[in-house]
Parts: C-alpha cells; sequence; structure tokens
C-alpha cells in the first residue's frame, strides 16, 4: 500500500487550521512523535475483535462522552462521573438485551471541534472560530483565538492523565460488578427511574451470590472483576493524528496504528472520497467509524466503504448515522439496502444527536430530549423491518448536572438553560439522568 502517516498532505484538506508559524508547527510535531503512544496496539486489536463480535449481531456499542473535551475541566470528579454513567447504561443494556455491551467513550482526545465557519463575529470583531482547545482557545480575543501548535502537546499530556484515571477505574477495583450499587450519582435524583435501575442492580447481586454459593470464584473472573474500556475522538487535527501514528514492527507485514486513540471516527464534513482525512484513516488500523448524514448518497457510501474497508473485515467500520428524527426514515433505509445487497460487513451505529440541533428562542443551542429518543427508536424499528442488526448508539453525553438538552422526566425548559448549568464549549449533552432515562426508554 503506497500510503505514510504524512500522505493525507497530498488530498484536499480542510478543517485544519493555517498555523502562522509551519516549522514551530513541525517541532511540536516532531517532539510528540517521541513520546510513547497513548493508547497500545494490542488494545486496539482487543476493541477491533469485540468490533467484530457487533458486526455479527452478538454484542450491541455504546458509545458516549463530552462533544468537546476543556483543559480546564481535567479533574478526578469529571472523568469518574462520565465512566460512571457508561456503567451504568451499559448496565441497563446489558441487563435487557442480554448482550455483551462495548464501552467506548468520547474522552481522553475528544479536543478539536469542526465548524461551519472560518470565523466568528462578535460587533466590529471578527476573529478565528473556536475549534477546541488542541488548536486554541475559547476565549474571543486576537491571542487566544490564533491557533498555536503548543496546545498540541498539551492535549497529549490531558489525554494521558484521562487514560491513566480510566484505566485505575477500569481495572483497580471501582468497575467490579459487585460494586454495581456503588455506581450511582450523588446528585441523581430518586425517581421510578432510580428506583429501576436498583431493582437491576439487586438481581446482579443476586446473580453474583447464586454464582459464589456455587462455588464459582469471581476473582478469577475478570470480566466481573473489572471492565475493558475503549477511548476514540474525531481525527480531525491530522498533525496530531499523524505524529501519534506507529508502525507495529512485530507483525509478520508491519502496519500502522494511530496510538492516540483505540477507535478514530470521521465527521460529516469531512468524508469526501478525495479528502485529507479518508485518505489518513485509509491507512491506520485502528477501527474507524463513518458520520453518515442525508447528504450521503448509497453509491457513495460504497465506494467510501471500498477504501476505508478493502479486505470488507468485520469489525474495521461503524457506520454512525446522524439524520434528525425527521429525516431518518427517508435517508436510513437507502443507505441499508445498498450495504446489505453489495455484501459490505459494517457495524450500524445511532448518533441521534447531531441531526436534532437548533436554536432555542433565547439564544442557546440545544436539543430536545423526545427527538433523540425518537430518532433512536425510528433506528431500531427500521433495522428490524430490513432484517439488520442494529448495532449501537453513539450520544454527546456528560456526568454532570448540567442543562443544556430540554425535554426528559427533568421537564427541562428553554428557561432553564439560562440558569447557570449551560457549561458546553459546543454542543449541548445530555446530562447523567437524561442519559440513564434515555438507556432505559430505548429498550
Amino acid at each position: 500500500m503506497t500510503w505514510k502517516p504524512d500522505s493525507w498532505k497530498s488530498k484536499r484538506i480542510s478543517q485544519i487550521p493555517s498555523y502562522p508559524d509551519m516549522e514551530h508547527l513541525e517541532r511540536v510535531q516532531k517532539k510528540i512523535a517521541s513520546y510513547p503512544p497513548l493508547v497500545f496496539i494490542g488494545e486496539v486489536d482487543q476493541l477491533k475483535k469485540k468490533l467484530i463480535r457487533v458486526s455479527q449481531g452478538d454484542a450491541f456499542l455504546l458509545h458516549g462522552g463530552d462533544c468537546a473535551e476543556s483543559f480546564s475541566d481535567l479533574n478526578t470528579q469529571t472523568v469518574q462521573n462520565n465512566f460512571r454513567i457508561l456503567l451504568q447504561m451499559s448496565v441497563v443494556l446489558t441487563f435487557a438485551l442480554k448482550k455483551y455491551v462495548v464501552k467506548l467513550g468520547r474522552t481522553a482526545g475528544q479536543f478539536a471541534k469542526p465548524r461551519s465557519s472560518q470565523t466568528e463575529t462578535k460587533g466590529n470583531v471578527t476573529l478565528p472560530s473556536y475549534r477546541g482547545d488542541i488548536i486554541n482557545g475559547y476565549e474571543f480575543s486576537e491571542k487566544i483565538r490564533q491557533p498555536n501548535p503548543k496546545r498540541m502537546e498539551r492535549a497529549y499530556f490531558h489525554s494521558a492523565a484521562t487514560l491513566n484515571t480510566l484505566r485505575a477505574l477500569a481495572r483497580g477495583g471501582f468497575a467490579n460488578l459487585g460494586q454495581v450499587q456503588r455506581w450511582n450519582l450523588d446528585f441523581a435524583e430518586q425517581n421510578s427511574r432510580t428506583k429501576r435501575y436498583k431493582h437491576i442492580t439487586e438481581r446482579v447481586q443476586e446473580s453474583l451470590s447464586f454464582m459464589k454459593a456455587m462455588g464459582i470464584d469471581d476473582t478469577k473472573h475478570s470480566q466481573l472483576r473489572g471492565i475493558e474500556f475503549y477511548t476514540s475522538h474525531e481525527a480531525l487535527l491530522l498533525p496530531y493524528e499523524e505524529a501519534l501514528t506507529k508502525l507495529d514492527t512485530h507483525s509478520e507485514s508491519p502496519h500502522w496504528y494511530d496510538c492516540s486513540a483505540h477507535y478514530l471516527w470521521i465527521g460529516d464534513r469531512t468524508r469526501q472520497l478525495d479528502s485529507a482525512h479518508v485518505e489518513f484513516a485509509r491507512g491506520i488500523c485502528n477501527p474507524i467509524g463513518i458520520k453518515c448524514s442525508s447528504s450521503l448518497t448509497p453509491d457513495d457510501l460504497i465506494k467510501l466503504i471500498d477504501v476505508l474497508n478493502p479486505k470488507n473485515e468485520h469489525g474495521r467500520l461503524t457506520l454512525i448515522t446522524r439524520f434528525g428524527h425527521q429525516k431518518i426514515a427517508e435517508y436510513l433505509p437507502p443507505l441499508i439496502q445498498k450495504v446489505s445487497a453489495e455484501g459490505r460487513h459494517v457495524v450500524w451505529c445511532c448518533d441521534p444527536m447531531h441531526g436534532n440541533t437548533h436554536t432555542a428562542s433565547n439564544g442557546y443551542k440545544t436539543r430536545h430530549f423526545q427527538d433523540i429518543l425518537d430518532e433512536a427508536q425510528q433506528f431500531l424499528a427500521i433495522h428490524k423491518n430490513e432484517g439488520t442488526y442494529a448495532g449501537g448508539v453513539h450520544f454527546e453525553m456528560t456526568g454532570s448536572n448540567v442543562v443544556e438538552c430540554i425535554g426528559s422526566d427533568q421537564a427541562i425548559e428553554e428557561e432553564h438553560l439560562s440558569r447557570g448549568f449551560y457549561q458546553t464549549l459546543c454542543d449541548p449533552r445530555l446530562n447523567a439522568d437524561q442519559a440513564l432515562e434515555l438507556a432505559f426508554k430505548l429498550i
């Protein structure tokens, strides 16, 4: 394969900032390239094996986390809360589906965001748009909004710290299934949903007690003592991704892996066949996601699949659909039918967030809980009707007690968005209670 980590530079480049000092960028890239990988090749291969199970209908993918991570929001409590809500959701889904749930976080690297406009204007001042902390700062000032390569190095160390915490939580006892009743968030209200969750945890505890009574030692079963948790982000800032791409020299035929995360996805704005992002993704062995909107035709989708998964491998490619609840019934079935007719192996995953964003009357960007639920339920129903497997869901969410999406049993209205709990730097997220409510209502 005539591919190198910098092959993307020969293709059409979009959503990557123009750095004022290219020599500075190259110095930072070389420095990051000398650092240890953030994730290891063996971990990436483990995830791929689990996604093979999803592709074959034997497991389910739960993919969720922040829309955009912030350097200022790195602390143990935030990481733990985000991890904990994914654990809670996975318990609910596992209990209902009777399938293994692959847990994949939008974390430890989700620092770059695509933008529809390169600039932002306030009053008479026009500055570069905020593109995520890895590129520039959120504060509306000329100095802070200037793309700065040093931020890539800061993103590396923030990701390393987050991964260190996540590994400790996943394997250090916090995620022990025997501790399932301790996963409740302190601020979660007591309602019918938390009562249902308590019922599930009690059933889990009963099952574990039965196993012990039968002489089955849970300390010998790694699945009970901890979990396998994987990280992901959009592979948007390609100079950073290139710097962390490593060659696996231990296999018979060496392969390249992007060791910035276990799983990378290509956004709706960068999935064109001749794009730099598709060129980069086709050469790495990580599992890859493609965001699919109403602008993607069935024929173009097949072309993309064949570029990114030429060997038609199970587990290599996830199609993350994002249509909006009003469009999914029109646009999803033709894609499913085309992929099925052509015999391509993919994981189908629903992102019911991005197609359902609107601006509230008070100017806040928001999403309605019912629209999110409606699109996810339609996704499941359409796959059932087509005889295909709905393999996963993809949510922008947080374990924090924010108020950014309206609706749900919390009865959040537009007026509540302006009361100080709207904290996102980009897109509105489900809060912990809404995310758990969604898990229950999906099933």
